[in-house]
């Protein structure tokens, strides 16, 4: 792996990202959108701090999911990864200045939507915000990672879409946000032992009920959950989608 490549590359999305108004607002405005209108169907209070506290670590995957499998998928589609092959460049250089890039993004996105949740729509946490602004976070680039991961497998843009209600849907419905884990039958709570999202929504919800949470254990599988999809990944990069 070359740094001055990968960042190279790091620098080359983030201007594309930043030129894209299209990729800008589904980054920023739709995710407060959703917030407000999660806000505005349950006029703020206490149901809206239960259920917006860990949509803010939903929210991020699903789209740095979504934008992740797309925008990679268009680099192969376009002929731009097979150019870049040429080069003295290294899957590891394109995998990682992609994960860095977008990863970046996914601070900048997660920092203005959680801002704008607690100092707009009040939404209130027992534990400290910057912890919850930190998990979002974590939660966004466990978004980009598996998307990532799933662009590798994909031929098509359309194909890339298609894989988010195959990876993303069942996460949402075994995660814990519409029924706690505990109360699920046993073998719906065994799978969703398996999948990254639960870990993420758990310490979302620690720290929104708890002023002193305690979340080692979550943010320690999310970080293995993402470094096993960066490698898995950087393997199954392909220089062209046929």
């Amino acid at each position: 792996m070359n740094p001055r490549l990968t960042l190279a590359t790091a620098r080359r999305v983030l201007a594309q990202i930043r030129h894209d108004h299209r990729t800008m607002g589904l980054l920023v405005g739709v995710p407060s959108l959703l917030m407000t209108l999660l806000w505005w169907i349950y006029d703020g209070g206490r149901i809206f701090d239960q259920i917006g506290a860990p949509l803010l670590g939903i929210f991020p995957l699903v789209i740095m999911f979504l934008i992740t499998s797309v925008t990679t998928l268009r680099e192969r589609t376009s002929g731009t990864l097979e150019r870049l092959m040429t080069m003295p460049i290294r899957r590891a250089d394109f995998v990682l200045g992609y994960a860095i890039a977008l990863g970046f993004a996914a601070l900048v996105q997660t920092t203005i939507v959680a801002t704008y949740a607690i100092v707009v729509l009040d939404l209130q946490v027992a534990g400290p915000e910057w912890m919850l602004v930190g998990i979002s976070v974590l939660s966004a680039v466990l978004g980009v990672v598996m998307g990532l991961a799933a662009s590798s497998l994909a031929r098509t843009e359309f194909q890339a879409v298609q894989f988010m209600p195959a990876l993303i849907l069942p996460q949402l419905l075994l995660c814990g946000l519409l029924v706690p884990r505990e109360l699920m039958p046993p073998v719906a709570e065994a799978i969703s032992d398996f999948l990254p999202l639960s870990y993420a929504v758990d310490a979302v919800k620690e720290v929104a009920r708890s002023p002193d949470p305690t979340i080692a254990f979550q943010v320690g599988i999310i970080w293995v959950f993402i470094l096993g999809l960066l490698l898995l990944g950087i393997g199954t990069l392909r220089r062209r989608s046929a």
